[in-house]
């Protein structure tokens, strides 16, 4: 334990003070910190004692923080604006994906039930902005593709968990006489339950906040806890008495978003760093665990599926959803390639490990090689591609 965790110091205390000229090059953070993992491994300098469990509960509070974060900071007026861009990649986009994932799974795994592929395509369909954190962050870029981009993955995991739970109730309750009865009752549950502890924990935590304030209780130092202590609380107590940790954790900031206000982002600052200290720990371990172990399982057929997922699947949605819209191919196409495919995805396929169903091992595969392609393409291409278009930008 103490070897890994002095490896783990020394990666992180070396990145971190020479982030700015790794992250201008090709390579950015979750690129670097899987081929760490994986150099790591190899090297038997990083010892693979953690088991699935240990992972799980990483990733799984990873996304929930994420989740709350992302959706406290999302600026829900941006839906509407741009030409509607977000709303476009969102209500037409992101349902498109997982129809066009389900299809192409019929193609390349015809051996696989349906349901199961329903569950691969809803897995793949979110998008990942730290991946793409180039692109959303770079002035470079222009605003609503950034903004739309941003609120895009900042939405588009929390959309997906409704989805995932009811296919995985569907095949948990496939051998029941009215299975569609019992898995609505069970998604309705969790969510119900997750939206009721998200929104009560919130304002409570809301109304202490303005008792507080106004009796300057406050320190600073402190208030940088509040929120990820809410995003923590609301997960796991959903959790615990049967609902949706992450519905929890996305309602809860959703709702964070709305009465803090302006608040929100001094608040959030210690949040924001802890997700990403955690996202650093997964994507070491996705590397140096998850991938050595699941290579051998890559197919060509799963290599296909991930490729066509990357493109294809993501690319052809939103050239859809962006009909009509005042841009120009490039810009659309440019939209259409950087939907990286990252933690969420890695949560939602640790959590259909422990579901019983005939083709887990495929399916568990397709999504690792996935998010592995996406880490490596999406890596290299964002710098280059944003530099074009700033370029292009400067010459109009």
């Amino acid at each position: 334990m103490y070897q890994n965790l002095a490896v783990l110091a020394a990666f992180l205390l070396t990145y971190s003070i020479f982030a700015g000229r790794f992250e201008s090059r090709l390579l950015n953070g979750p690129l670097m910190f899987m081929l760490a993992g994986l150099v790591l491994s190899a090297t038997g300098l990083l010892q693979s004692n953690i088991n699935r469990e240990g992972l799980k509960a990483l990733a799984e509070l990873t996304l929930a923080i994420v989740l709350f974060s992302d959706a406290t900071n999302a600026n829900l007026k941006v839906l509407k604006a741009h030409e509607g861009i977000p709303l476009r990649l969102l209500l037409i986009g992101l349902p498109l994906t997982i129809v066009g994932g389900w299809l192409v799974g019929l193609w390349l795994f015809p051996q696989i039930p349906l349901l199961e592929l329903a569950v691969l395509a809803v897995i793949l369909a979110p998008t990942d902005a730290a991946l793409g954190k180039a692109v959303v962050s770079n002035p470079a870029v222009a605003e609503p593709v950034r903004e739309s981009l941003n609120v895009e993955s900042g939405l588009n995991d929390g959309i997906c968990v409704p989805v995932l739970l009811m296919f995985l109730a569907l095949l948990i309750e496939a051998h029941d006489q009215a299975p569609w009865v019992l898995a609505v009752e069970l998604v309705v549950e969790e969510l119900g339950i997750g939206a009721l502890v998200g929104i009560a924990f919130t304002y409570a935590t809301w109304q202490l906040h303005r008792v507080s304030s106004a009796h300057q209780w406050q320190m600073p130092m402190w208030s940088q806890l509040t929120l990820p202590g809410l995003a923590v609380l609301c997960f796991a107590t959903a959790q615990t008495i049967g609902g949706s940790g992450f519905i929890a954790a996305f309602v809860g900031g959703l709702l964070a978003g709305h009465l803090y206000g302006e608040q929100k982002h001094l608040l959030l600052q210690a949040s924001e760093e802890f997700a990403n200290l955690l996202s650093v720990l997964t994507w070491v371990a996705f590397g140096a665990l998850v991938i050595p172990k699941a290579w051998s399982s890559f197919t060509l057929e799963i290599w296909l599926y991930a490729l066509l997922s990357l493109t294809v699947i993501r690319i052809l949605p939103v050239l859809i959803s962006l009909l009509g819209t005042r841009f120009d191919t490039e810009t659309r196409m440019f939209i259409g390639w950087f939907g990286p495919r990252g933690l969420a995805t890695i949560v939602f396929t640790v959590m259909i490990m422990d579901v019983p169903m005939e083709a887990t091992n495929t399916l568990v595969a397709t999504a690792i090689c996935t998010v592995f392609l996406s880490v490596l393409l999406h890596g290299l291409t964002a710098n280059p591609w944003v530099a074009r278009l700033g370029n292009k930008m400067q010459q109009t």
